[in-house]
């Protein structure tokens, strides 16, 4: 693997906590709901948003052969979106086991926001998962009814 680089002045990488409650849908369904987004701002690139697996609708995420190498994070590992038989290829990334100075994204994910929608939303988010499950399989599919049958 190539040689690990540091975040500094040359290449700036920053972290912080994103107050506001975000929600991804894909394919009409929301598929993640948080209030304890990241957002990763490197250099001059468009900042991202890194979801606690928690907050995520895992099992719509298939595990993909693809990975890619950034100097400063580590080695990224990728997730092909699947709902309803709707594909989005290699639509999340994630960081298993970055470099320690990005150790605070360690197994989160994000979203190419091409491929998904990444939108804020008002109220609180639910504080226990199953509560944020129930909150995503009842979430309106926009035709006014539930999405629960799809799930």
């Amino acid at each position: 693997m190539p040689e690990m680089k540091i975040p500094g002045p040359d290449h700036p990488i920053t972290v912080t906590a994103n107050p506001k409650r975000l929600q991804v849908s894909y394919n009409g369904h929301v598929i993640a709901d948080t209030r304890t987004a990241l957002t990763l701002q490197e250099s001059t690139y468009p900042a991202v948003q890194y979801f606690d697996r928690a907050d995520v609708e895992m099992s719509v995420l298939r595990r993909t052969e693809k990975t890619s190498y950034c100097p400063y994070k580590g080695e990224a590992h990728y997730f092909t979106l699947d709902m309803d038989g709707v594909f989005a290829d290699d639509a999340v990334w994630t960081y298993e086991t970055p470099y320690p100075a990005m150790e605070i994204i360690k197994e989160r994910v994000a979203f190419y926001p091409n491929k998904v929608e990444i939108y804020e939303v008002e109220g609180d988010v639910p504080a226990d998962p199953a509560a944020i499950r129930d909150t995503i399989l009842h979430t309106d599919d926009g035709a006014g009814s539930s999405q629960k049958e799809h799930w």
